[in-house]
């Protein structure tokens, strides 16, 4: 029997089946980011964690590097020794389990092979969703133009669903950004991924476009110009992620994280920091404190 998950956004409500790692049915979905954070709070393992919360996930983290980051710039980064990226994954594999992986910032080539020993660690079968961060939001470069190849080479090939936006597609399948989105997503594809989603919000269609070898789908969405758009990478992605754990297909996880990325840009809380601000997945800037 399938177990029923209500989620607790709205957003996927239903019955599905459970993740390809054994868990307790009473256990919500086990996701694990492996990522870095962002002192400011709106996008990295901090944007990550929100949004497994979103979709009813518990949510670890594996920190690759500490970024001094606001709205507006990215002032500084700090990469942990690549021994303590595997043995956070070590931990939390040995003893809470994971059902799905999000890997998004991990900035150099020791850090990427650092990644590439931990998802050893992962048992067969376990959905990775890869972010291929290269540049912050606020225009900070976070990867390394040498590990480029390592990424390219080392993690694309083992991911479910890598995400890239047009910059970061043309970056990893050596196009141009000016290519059309479906080549783009055929080049990304035959570095090894099992399916890519090359997201819309540098595409002039606004929408995102799926491709897993065999279906090419255009994933519609709606530009919101006036959101605020920093940590929307990171949210689609983790969002993804968590459907996967929660028994979806790709295509249909990827459509929920468009939905859900776009509306967490749509309420976006556009008055924190100079800069564009933090997505806002959880809702947060509607709710008020309670009287006290």
């Amino acid at each position: 029997m399938r177990a029923r998950h209500t989620h607790p956004c709205g957003q996927c409500l239903g019955a599905y089946p459970p993740g390809p790692v054994t868990r307790d049915a009473n256990t919500p979905p086990r996701l694990l980011s492996i990522a870095g954070s962002d002192s400011g709070g709106g996008a990295g393992i901090q944007a990550d964690l929100k949004a497994f919360a979103a979709c009813g996930a518990h949510g670890m983290t594996a920190i690759t590097a500490i970024t001094a980051q606001n709205t507006e710039s990215v002032t500084a980064v700090y990469p942990l020794p690549p021994e303590a990226i595997v043995e956070q994954v070590r931990a939390v594999v040995e003893d809470i389990g994971v059902d799905a992986v999000k890997i998004g910032m991990v900035g150099t080539a020791e850090a990427i092979e650092a990644v590439e020993r931990a998802l050893d660690l992962l048992p067969a079968g376990v959905p990775v969703v890869l972010d291929p961060v290269m540049v912050a939001e606020s225009g900070g470069r976070l990867l390394e133009p040498e590990a480029e190849r390592s990424l390219r080479e080392r993690l694309v090939p083992r991911a479910t669903v890598v995400t890239p936006n047009v910059m970061e597609a043309a970056a990893l399948g050596g196009l141009d950004a000016s290519d059309d989105a479906e080549a783009l997503a055929r080049a990304v594809h035959a570095l090894g991924p099992a399916a890519v989603v090359v997201t819309g919000g540098h595409r002039a269609a606004g929408g995102d476009l799926f491709f897993d070898g065999d279906r090419l789908v255009e994933i519609p969405g709606e530009r919101h110009p006036d959101g605020a758009a920093h940590g929307s990478g990171c949210t689609h992605s983790s969002v993804l992620a968590a459907h996967l754990a929660l028994g979806l297909d790709p295509l249909d996880a990827a459509r929920h994280a468009q939905a859900m990325a776009a509306a967490a840009v749509a309420g976006g809380l556009r008055g924190i920091g100079a800069g564009p601000g933090p997505v806002d997945v959880l809702g947060v800037g509607a709710r008020r404190p309670p009287d006290l």
